[in-house]
């Protein structure tokens, strides 16, 4: 079984930044697409980024530009750099595998 475990999130002013991580147990991360997706209250949940194990990148079209999804493989771990934050962009952020796991989420709340 893998287990995703996110960070990062807080509490941000419109404009500024926040990365957020997400640890991944187990040796098959490497072998895995990853993405991040969020869900604002009362709205469905939405792709934010993904990104496949080869390293291919894609972006909902609200975020690009302005955020940039990564990973690095020897620490199982993928992030999202989010930069020039806007109120829109609050909501729970999850991990997701394409192997069907969920992390737990992490809040992200942009002030305006």
């Amino acid at each position: 079984q893998v287990r995703l475990m996110e960070s990062g999130g807080g509490l941000v002013q419109t404009g500024g930044s926040l990365r957020l991580s997400c640890a991944a147990s187990g040796s098959i991360f490497s072998i895995n697409g990853m993405a991040w997706y969020r869900q604002a209250p009362g709205k469905p949940r939405e792709l934010v980024a993904g990104i496949t194990s080869g390293g291919s990148t894609n972006y909902a079209d609200s975020v690009k530009g302005r955020f940039t999804i990564s990973r690095d493989n020897a620490k199982n771990t993928v992030y999202l750099q989010m930069n020039s934050l806007k109120p829109e962009d609050t909501a729970v952020y999850y991990c997701h595998s394409s192997m069907g796991y969920w992390g737990q989420g992490t809040q992200v709340t942009v002030s305006s």
